[in-house]
């Protein structure tokens, strides 16, 4: 194994932990509080998250020989943000966590399960998944009507670096987020001996709670938009690198490894889609048999980012949240933008995703459930009742 190592690989695995971490950490901090998460809870999350996806693909990648990247699950941080805290606080969506888990293993294993989850139109799922991004979108430009000084600086940037690479967008934004936090933002007395002494990895046990609210409106939504927007599309970039992944052992060890971290506060672990890109690219070495060590070096990156993750959030903590948030609805235009055209695309079920995008952006909750769930459910009904009056037309 050692000798398919190369620099070329280390370089590209290192470029890749610092961009899947900080394009999107601010996405988990924000979906882990809006579901009742402290913020020590949502760095132990965090935390919990990075080493989680860091070792799960470092195992895979060393068992298979192929470059997995290994992620957690953005679209559901941002499903988060938007479904409130469910009855049972914090712990409960700790127990909705493990049952997402435990779903994906069974659509690991139990085939008829995974083709079910697969069976789901994906112009639903899609629409879904632009529905819950689309509030955290506005935030970027909230942020610009809170403060112009302050957050117009992180919008010019993101759009300026992104007109050239949109690789680089998010992380050059993060850093002009750090630059207007430091010489921009009045920190409290206090505010950085503070933050010194959360330099150490936070570990936070949340002992969970099972409830049928927290279950249909986070568990099921967010193993949805995991496999649908994560897993499949995961599969799917090796495939078109020309490797042969057998999908189904991967999503058991991602749901085994997200079943690991929920009781610290990590909701979900899984293929990744942008940062596999990456690893299964030429750009990550000539041969299509040494990449592999590129996901390896991304999955130690990401260990280590994640020991660090109580600096990172107690330094996040010291702005105005609406400034964090912009950098988080930065991170998902890229992805509002594209499941809205997956969703939009085909005439035959334009109506029907319009009324999933619709009922999950309007951000109901019914019975203590929240809009994702029932803009899936109206969304289903709605193509449904266009079939059939098609079909007897």
């Amino acid at each position: 194994m050692l000798k398919d190592f190369s620099p070329q690989a280390a370089f590209m695995g290192v470029l890749v932990a610092f961009v899947g971490f900080a394009s999107s950490f601010a996405v988990v901090l924000q979906g882990l509080k809006g579901v009742g998460a402290t913020d020590y809870e949502a760095a132990s999350g965090l935390m919990a998250l990075s080493v989680a996806m860091g070792i799960c693909g470092i195992v895979l990648s060393v068992w298979t020989k192929l470059p997995v990247s290994v992620a957690w699950s953005t679209p559901g941080a941002a499903l988060m943000a938007t479904a409130g805290i469910p009855l049972g606080g914090f712990p409960a969506a700790v127990g909705a966590f493990l049952v997402c888990a435990a779903f994906i293993v069974l659509a690991g294993l139990i085939r008829p399960f995974g083709r079910a989850v697969a069976a789901i139109p994906a112009p639903i799922a899609n629409a879904m998944l632009a529905g819950v991004i689309l509030n955290l979108c506005f935030a970027p430009f909230k942020a610009v009507a809170f403060d112009a000084a302050l957050g117009l600086p992180i919008l010019v940037v993101w759009a300026a670096v992104a007109a050239f690479k949109r690789l680089y967008a998010v992380p050059a934004a993060l850093v002009a987020f750090v630059v207007v936090l430091v010489f921009g933002v009045d920190l409290p007395e206090g505010a950085m001996a503070s933050w010194a002494a959360s330099l150490a990895p936070p570990v936070e046990f949340v002992a969970p709670v099972f409830t049928l609210p927290a279950l249909v409106s986070i568990a099921l939504p967010l193993f949805i938009v995991t496999m649908a927007s994560q897993n499949i599309p995961g599969i799917a970039i090796l495939k078109v690198n020309k490797y042969e992944p057998n999908p189904g052992p991967m999503f058991a060890v991602t749901g085994l490894f997200s079943a690991l971290s929920a009781p610290f506060g990590g909701h979900a672990v899984n293929l990744a889609a942008i940062t596999a890109a990456m690893c299964a690219g030429e750009d990550a070495h000539a041969d299509p048999a040494r990449r592999y060590w590129a996901a390896i070096i991304a999955g130690i990156g990401y260990v280590l980012l994640g020991l660090a993750a109580g600096a990172v959030t107690g330094f996040v903590s010291l702005a105005p949240p609406i400034l964090i948030q912009s950098v988080a609805g930065l991170a998902l235009i890229g992805a509002f933008s594209g499941s809205s055209v997956a969703a939009f695309q085909a005439p035959e079920t334009r109506e029907a995703a319009a009324v999933t995008f619709l009922v999950t952006a309007s951000g109901i909750s019914i019975l203590g459930i929240s809009g994702a769930f029932w803009g899936l459910i109206a969304g289903v009904a709605m193509l449904g009742l266009v079939k059939l009056a098609r079909t007897r037309g």
